[in-house]
């Protein structure tokens, strides 16, 4: 079964509509390689005193054949020229597949 679901989150990283392409540079600097990227950008909730607030974040998801350990500061430039900066530590997956890490648009 894990193979069969490899494959399959390989697949989806392949796809055009479900990823995109970006050059990955760790620290921000350097030539960088290139890697997809699967780029969201979820609405959550964050508690500030007795008020909650919706706040805007952005995820980034990579697999972890392309990119073995990402660390905050290391960036993903977008096929657009967007460049995102990774915050905080990324966290795998179950299955120790992709990558989940928050980012900011620099």
């Amino acid at each position: 079964m894990g193979n069969a679901f490899a494959f399959s989150v390989a697949m989806i990283f392949r796809d055009p509509n479900m990823s995109r392409a970006a050059l990955y540079r760790p620290g921000g600097e350097g030539e960088g390689a290139t890697v997809r990227v699967i780029l969201n950008a979820p609405d959550t909730m964050a508690n500030f005193g007795d008020g909650a607030f919706v706040v805007d974040t952005t995820a980034l998801s990579v697999q972890v054949a392309e990119v073995v350990s990402p660390k905050s500061g290391d960036t993903f430039e977008l096929d657009d020229g967007t460049v995102f900066e990774v915050n905080g530590d990324p966290k795998r997956d179950r299955e120790r597949l992709c990558w989940a890490m928050g980012a900011r648009e620099l």
